[in-house]
This record gives structure tokens, C-alpha cells and sequence, in this order.
């Protein structure tokens, strides 16, 4: 009995040391560990799925272009393009150009009006028996009115002097000066084109105000007087109009608005009626 005591007291021993030691090992392990990387996940935010509504660049509808500017700017546009149309008609059946521009100004609104936006057509001109081609519907005088209807604003002007010319109550017109818008405007109104009593003035006073008168004067010859200088050269002058603009003038001569300047000395756009601008020297 005695002789196995000291192997059983060795084998405890032995156990109690190796348990010893774990402990201890145990205990310094703990105390040598890093901090738990759990607290640094713990205070890193979560990321979250990107929404993809939020980043998709919207799709941008462009504005909707409109016209825009004062009415003298709407109606200097309008002459600049139909001027040349109206002056043709002029050439080809003797109607004053500036009375020509002035009922499409008026009557087309300055090219913005209902019919002339539908029908390109500025001189509000009906259907009548004799018309065989496209119509449009408007109200004016009566409801629903049968208007003629036109590929082309030009198409309108030429059949506003076919209009004119081939209806015998317009006739006596024919027997007036070129010159005289006048007469024309008030020789309209007689004949019936119009029921407005004011017609003529409206028509005479868009003429005057927007000089319109001018482009008679180009057809029938009456331009720029030409002066002879002593040295043989000449210089062209134009006396300026009520309406006329450094701008207006410069385009019915095809020169710049700095030359003009320049010629004359001028050190803003200010005009006045009756002023005598010279439009350029030529050597004879």
C-alpha cells in the first residue's frame, strides 16, 4: 500500500502543476490580447446600398423658344424680310410698296397673327368662288369664314396684287401716284377693302412711323443725291426720315453701322429728321 502512495501523490502532483500552469498561462494571454476588433466595427457606419434614383442625371426638357422683343422690334423684323417681296410687287403691278408692307404689318399682326401663323396668309384675304385652293376656317366678320391658305408668305403677297389688280372697284387706285400712300390708303377704305373707318389712318400712320415710304422711293428711282466735289470725286448723302435708325440706313445701303459712324463723325446712333448723312466718296 505504502509502495504505491508515492506514485499516486506523484501523479496528483503532477496534475496540480499542469493545471497550475494553464491557469497562469491562461491569465497572462488575457491580459497581453489587443482590444476587440468587434468595438471598431461597432463604430464604423454601416454602408448602405447607393440608390440609384438619386444619382441618375435627370433628363432636361429644352425650353420652348418664344419671340420676344418690343413691337418696333417685331415690326423692323417683318420689313426686313418681306421689304424686298413688297418692292417686286411694286415693279410688277404698280402698288406703292409701302402700302403693300403696311396692310401685312397691320392685318398679319407683323407676321403673328392667327391666319398668318395657319395660312401664311398676311393679308386676311377670303376663299370667294373663285379660289381653288387650300382653306382655313376663322372667325372675323362671321363665324367660321373661309380664308385662302398659302405654302408661302410670298405666295400671299402676289395674290394680294393679283387681288387688286383684277377687281374693277380698285381700279381708280391705279390712277394715283406711286408716291402718294395717301391717297392709296384712303382709295382702299373707298373701294371696300376694309369696314374699319380708321383703316386709312392705321395705314398711313404705320408708313410714317416705320418709313415705309422709302422703299417707293427705292423702286421709283428716288435714292441717295449725289454730290461732285472739286477734285472730281463725289460723295452719296441721304437726308434721314422720321423712322429712319443708323440701322435701317445702313442696311438699305449695304454699309456697316461703324463706317457710317465714321463717315460722319458720329459718336452715338442718334439721328435726327432732316440731318444729311454721306454714305461714301467715289473716286470719278
Amino acid at each position: 500500500m505504502f509502495k504505491k502512495l508515492p506514485n499516486t501523490l506523484l501523479v496528483l502532483l503532477t496534475i496540480t502543476l499542469l493545471l497550475g500552469g494553464c491557469k497562469a498561462k491562461k491569465k497572462t494571454v488575457k491580459y497581453a490580447k489587443k482590444p476587440k476588433t468587434e468595438t471598431v466595427v461597432k463604430n464604423t457606419p454601416t454602408p448602405v446600398k447607393e440608390d440609384t434614383k438619386t444619382v441618375v442625371t435627370p433628363k432636361v426638357t429644352p425650353a420652348k423658344v418664344v419671340k420676344t422683343g418690343t413691337y418696333e422690334e417685331v415690326v423692323s423684323n417683318y420689313v426686313y424680310q418681306y421689304a424686298a417681296i413688297a418692292k417686286e410687287e411694286m415693279l410688277q403691278y404698280g402698288i406703292p410698296a409701302s402700302i403693300t408692307l403696311a396692310q401685312g404689318i397691320l392685318e398679319s399682326g407683323a407676321g403673328r397673327g392667327e391666319l398668318s401663323n395657319r395660312a401664311n396668309n398676311h393679308f386676311g384675304i377670303k376663299c370667294h368662288t373663285s379660289w381653288e385652293g387650300e382653306r382655313v376656317y376663322h372667325d372675323d366678320d362671321e363665324a367660321q369664314e373661309c380664308f385662302r391658305k398659302y405654302k408661302d408668305p410670298k405666295y400671299s403677297y402676289r395674290d394680294h396684287s393679283l387681288f387688286l389688280t383684277g377687281r374693277s372697284r380698285y381700279a381708280s387706285l391705279f390712277k394715283l401716284g406711286k408716291d402718294d400712300y395717301k391717297g392709296w390708303a384712303r382709295g382702299l377704305k373707298k373701294a371696300g377693302y376694309a369696314t374699319d373707318p380708321k383703316y386709312p389712318n392705321k395705314l398711313i400712320s404705320i408708313i410714317e412711323r416705320y418709313n415705309l415710304q422709302q422703299y417707293d422711293d427705292d423702286v421709283l428711282g428716288n435714292g441717295p443725291s449725289v454730290v461732285t466735289k472739286s477734285d472730281n470725286s463725289t460723295i452719296s448723302s441721304y437726308t434721314v426720315k422720321k423712322g429712319d435708325t443708323l440701322y435701317s440706313i445702313s442696311r438699305k445701303f449695304n454699309i456697316p453701322v461703324d463706317s457710317l459712324k465714321r463717315y460722319n463723325g458720329l459718336t452715338s446712333n442718334a439721328l435726327s429728321i432732316g440731318q444729311v448723312l454721306y454714305l461714301h466718296s467715289v473716286k470719278n
